[in-house]
This record gives C-alpha cells, structure tokens and sequence, in this order.
C-alpha cells in the first residue's frame, strides 16, 4: 500500500498535524521535527495527495501557458519553444507545472475562462496577443495572476503586468545598419499590425529614416505574418517597385529567411543587391544563406521573467508592471 500522511507522521513521532505542516512548507514547525518527517518521508517514498493538498491550500500549482495563435503556428516558430523554455525553469524551481494552451477561436477562449473558473490554474502568462484579445483581463477579472509577453491593445488591459523588449529601439539600430552601408531604398516587411511588438518595430523602422533625412514610403512597408511564407511573398511585392529595394529590415528572422529565398529566386545576391536585416536572432539566422544580420532579443529570459513576475503575484508580492528587456545587433554577413 501507497505510504499515507499517518504513516509518516507514526513513523517520525510526531502527530498527523505536524506531518502535514512539514510536507505543505509551513515554517511552523521545529528544525527537529522537520527532519524527522522528511527522512520518514523519504524512507516510506510518500507521495502527496495533490488533490487533498489542493482542497487545503486552494492552490493547483500549476500555471497556464497561453499561446494566442493556432497550434500550427506554435510549433513552427521557436519563439514560442524558448520563451516556454525559460518559464519552465522558473516555474520548476517553485514546484509548478506549466499547462499549454492555445487559444485562437472563442470556443478556445469560453474553455479557458471555464477551466481558471474551476481552480484549475493559478496563475496565466499570455504570448502573441493580437489587438481585440481580452483573455488576461477575463482571467484578471477572476482573480487569476496574468502577465503578458509584449503589451496588449486592449484598452482594458493597460493595468496588467508586461514584460517586453525594446521593440523600436531594436528596429532602429537594424535599420541604421541597412542605412549606413549605403543602401538607397530600405524597405520594411511588418508583422502583423494588430501586435503591438510589430507596430513597435514598424515605429523603429520609420524613426531611423526619418534621423536620416529620409521620409517613409507607405509603398516600402510589406505586412507580413510572421512566417517563413509571408515573408516570401512580402519580399516579392517589395522586388517588383521601382527604383529598386537595396535594403529591407524584416520584423522577425522566419519572415527574413523567406525574404532571403525571395532575393535568391530573382537571381539577386545578398548583400550585394539587396542588404537584410531580421529581429529575433533564432537559430535559423545562423543557418541562412547568407547568415542573417539580426537584432538579438533575450527570448528565454523574456519567460523566466514572465515566470517570475507570475511567482511574485502569486506569493502575494505586487509585480512590476512593465519589464523591459534590451536588445542587440549581431552583425553577420546578410547585412
């Protein structure tokens, strides 16, 4: 039979009450006494009761990862896969389990808000929120702990904690890159201008042309998606104008390597021809052809923050309301 909290309390001479207190943290207990329940513990290989624990402290110990895309989407960009990453070992260190959940249809979104109603996720960290989501403020209306990895649109979300990069300044420095190895047309490709990150860097882009004397173009900006495909057919519109493209800051590498493969398909040659810059500096700037000039952004200390900003909140602590991480050129041969 499976050990139980009685049997460890018989075993270290102490009462059921005690036993309990030591094996829930409670610091109410002798220096004595804690070591008699946990060697016992140890030595009858007891396992807690989650549930039974969950009923007394009220607490699930475990905290939802929210990816608001399609599942698609999350597996195809390592983003998502480093900023979980960094989380998990935060999180693990305090003993909590992480959740995935996606959310991108309003059936997705009633089925969170049901599964935080029922006490079963203690805290929520929300990434690629896109302009109208309201997920955070539903599960802050709950009393649920949120933080989101860039700021939301929603206006009702402006008191909930972020932590971020500096998206424009990032922009700025790429584009300043493109500028000062003299090209004569820098185009850009966004993201999704629904995301606050993409509108940041599209700032970026804009300010960095304007400190040069230059006025942005409506017809030099191509709105991606984020992904490899977008960026390709992004590129392509970008190719066809007239005087020709020589430089083109991309908001994030899996649309830059696309771009790369658009130039590639012309025949053109890189930088030679058109120069180009990307923002993430994922592994796969490492790997394109040429290796892709990029803006660093701390993807894995942007989760361990998240994490932690979570753990604060959720120990009755008040969380930085917004974190702002720096970011950096790496200079390799794209640009």
């Amino acid at each position: 039979m499976p050990a139980t909290l009685e049997s460890v309390a018989a075993a270290a001479g102490v009462s059921r009450a005690t036993a309990s207190r030591v094996l829930t943290g409670s610091p109410r207990v002798s220096e004595s006494a804690r070591e008699r329940v946990l060697a016992a513990a140890r030595e009858l290989s007891y396992v807690p009761n989650a549930a039974a624990r969950s009923l007394v402290t009220r607490r699930s110990d475990t905290v939802a990862f929210v990816v608001c895309e399609p599942e698609e989407k999350f597996f195809s960009d390592p983003f998502f896969s480093t900023v979980l990453k960094g989380a998990h070992h935060v999180l693990a260190a305090h003993s909590l389990q992480i959740v995935f959940v996606v959310v991108s249809t309003d059936e997705d979104r009633d089925r969170l808000e049901r599964f935080a109603a029922g006490g079963h996720v203690d805290a929520a960290m929300f990434v690629s929120l896109h302009g109208s989501e309201d997920m955070p403020t539903r599960l802050d209306a709950l009393g649920v702990p949120v933080v989101m990895a860039g700021r939301s649109l929603h206006p009702g979300a402006a008191s909930l904690p972020v932590v971020d990069v500096d998206n424009a300044q990032g922009a700025v420095v790429a584009t300043r890159r493109l500028l000062e190895r003299g090209c004569r047309r820098v185009a850009t490709i966004s993201g999704p201008t629904d995301m606050a990150g993409a509108i940041d860097r599209l700032d970026g882009w804009r300010r960095a042309l304007a400190e040069a004397g230059r006025t942005p173009a409506d017809e030099d900006v191509a709105e991606g998606d984020y992904t490899v495909e977008g960026g390709h057919r992004a590129m392509q519109r970008l190719l066809d104008l007239s005087p020709p493209v020589d430089g083109v800051f991309v908001a994030n590498d899996l649309m830059a390597a696309g771009a790369l493969r658009a130039v590639a398909d012309r025949g053109l040659a890189v930088p030679d021809d058109v120069a180009v810059a990307g923002f993430d500096d994922i592994p796969i700037a490492q790997a394109t052809q040429p290796p892709l000039t990029t803006v660093h952004q701390p993807i894995e200390d942007l989760g361990r923050t998240m994490a932690q900003s979570l753990v604060a909140s959720m120990g009755g602590e008040r969380a930085p309301l917004h974190v702002r991480l720096h970011t950096h050129l790496v200079v390799r041969a794209s640009a």
